[in-house]
């Protein structure tokens, strides 16, 4: 019986945290705009250039909107936990540190782990999305090389080995081994070049919306489809082409989008004042992602129908259908520095979970 109460208090012992600055191995180098802006890079990016398209095509329409804001408020519950938490226990490792405080080693073991998982799968998906939106650029000739290279016929695999995504891993990773300074510093200029794209995203779309691509019949969507030849589901038309359970279903697709903004938690050690900062740079990051969502999503499904909407690259090919095909590379560019910031996520996880 001591060997099993022995076993059982090591599983639910808590941490002690010293809040002496004696105690703090990384260097105070973060302010609040500096956060904001880790905030807005790690979580603006995934939702607009993939995750808004997949979404409005797939299981929500023109409702990818009202997807877009339940997911928004959701995460702003879920980030006013995060801020609470990073205001008590300004220290390194999120979830895991608040985890191994309060509940102990055994949760915050497999919060930990989770953590990582959650990283790399995020990582690994924004990775294919930026080779992608770089392929398009190159007119689909990349893929092309690889399918032709080493072509892959395994079921719930790629059609080919990404290289392009693997080499840009590595690239990032011996980049962000610098440090916190020198990649917080390309994180803040790429997300401005980001911010400016969607700005110009929403105010050129707003040129070509059509308000009846809100309102589309149902004898429409029959018609694309034969016109189409294809007998994938489109709805039945409307603002709710799948219904509200699509739309709620989008919801839960769309949350995904907002996976980013806890990094700013993980910076209790980086952070100059982290009490104030990083609640501060989690509700205005999320604050500023929300309407960025919903006002691309809308100009996404207003410039275009929904079943046209091409879920590997919306954007860029939704200009194209409209005729503005030099919004293309500036689309591209945005979405290559917005996809990039999410690997700086990663690089403070691994850190924060290692010390």
């Amino acid at each position: 019986m001591p060997a099993v109460r022995g076993c059982l208090n090591r599983l639910i012992r808590r941490k002690v945290v010293d809040f002496s600055e004696s105690s703090n191995h990384l260097e105070r180098c973060l302010s609040a705009i500096d956060l904001i802006a880790l905030g807005i890079g790690c979580t603006l990016g995934a939702g607009i250039y993939v995750v808004a398209g997949q979404v409005a095509r797939q299981v929500a329409g023109p409702s990818v909107v009202l997807s877009f804001l339940v997911a928004a408020v959701a995460s702003m519950f879920a980030g006013l936990c995060y801020a609470e938490f990073g205001a008590r226990v300004p220290k390194a490792g999120s979830a895991y540190i608040y985890s191994y405080v309060t509940l102990g080693e055994l949760s915050a073991f497999m919060i930990g782990w989770t953590l990582v998982l959650e990283y790399i799968i995020g990582t690994s998906s924004v990775a294919r999305s930026w080779t992608s939106y770089v392929d398009s650029l190159a007119n689909n000739a990349i893929s092309d090389y690889f399918l032709e290279l080493s072509p892959m016929t395994v079921p719930s695999l790629a059609a080919y080995p990404d290289f392009l995504a693997f080499g840009l891993v590595l690239f990032l990773t011996c980049f962000l081994l610098l440090g916190a300074r020198e990649p917080t510093l390309l994180n803040t200029i790429f997300t401005m070049v980001n911010l400016l794209v969607v700005a110009y995203i929403f105010i050129s779309g707003l040129f070509q919306v059509d308000i009846q691509n809100w309102n589309i019949s149902a004898e429409e969507v029959c018609s694309n489809r034969n016109i189409a030849n294809t007998t994938s589901t489109d709805g039945k038309g409307g603002f709710f082409p799948f219904g509200v359970s699509g739309m709620l279903s989008g919801a839960a697709t769309a949350f995904y989008a907002f996976i980013g903004f806890d990094v700013i938690a993980t910076t209790g050690e980086e952070a100059k004042n982290p009490q104030r900062d990083i609640p501060l740079g989690i509700v205005v990051s999320l604050t500023v992602c929300a309407v960025a969502y919903c006002g691309i999503s809308s100009v996404l499904t207003l410039m275009i129908p929904y079943y046209n909407i091409n879920v590997d690259a919306s954007l860029p090919d939704a200009f194209k259908q409209v005729g503005w095909g030099v919004a293309q590379n500036i689309i591209t560019v945005g979405a290559v520095c917005g996809l990039s910031t999410r690997f700086r996520a990663l690089q403070i996880i691994c850190e924060d979970l290692r010390g």
